[in-house]
């Protein structure tokens, strides 16, 4: 039974390791690579994920993580260069709940950020830089992404 159990924990780790890209994404439709932009989602898609982003109790998780990260960062790390994985973790979280109906795949590499993937609106793919810039750790962000064609409307 002990040999089954480690096989079954080892499988289930082995499976976690390789599920984790290089890449955040906004949604699990998201493009799994800055290299493509991916496919334009539909309105099913853009309507689950605006549901996920609007949500209070997820809008303010995602807040929470964010300041909680500052925080750790200010008595851990003060002086330090915050790591890619912090940095692009948090600028997924802020575009996810900001940017609520987009599709976007985040990677972070010693401060510069690269965002691809889908916005709903002109105003939408504008706004990622400047919430970007506003995660510490970020010195340039490079906008890959594009406003998604034949998207319903949508007021953010």
């Amino acid at each position: 039974m002990n040999k089954f159990t480690l096989l079954c924990l080892t499988g289930v780790l082995g499976l976690g390791v390789s599920a984790c890209g290089d890449v955040a994404r906004t949604s699990t439709s998201a493009p799994d690579s800055i290299n493509r932009v991916g496919n334009p989602p539909d309105l099913d898609t853009v309507l689950g994920n605006e549901s996920d982003a609007t949500n209070p109790i997820r809008r303010a998780q995602a807040n929470s993580d964010i300041r909680a990260r500052e925080q750790r960062y200010n008595v851990f790390r003060e002086g330090e260069e915050r790591s890619n994985r912090n940095v692009q973790s948090e600028v997924r979280s802020k575009l996810e709940v900001n940017l609520p109906t987009s599709q976007l795949a985040i990677q972070a590499n010693q401060g510069i950020v690269t965002v691809t993937g889908y916005v709903q609106t002109q105003e939408n793919l504008e706004r990622i830089e400047p919430l970007a810039r506003e995660i510490r750790g970020v010195r340039n962000v490079n906008v890959q992404a594009e406003v998604g064609p034949n998207l319903p409307p949508y007021n953010s």
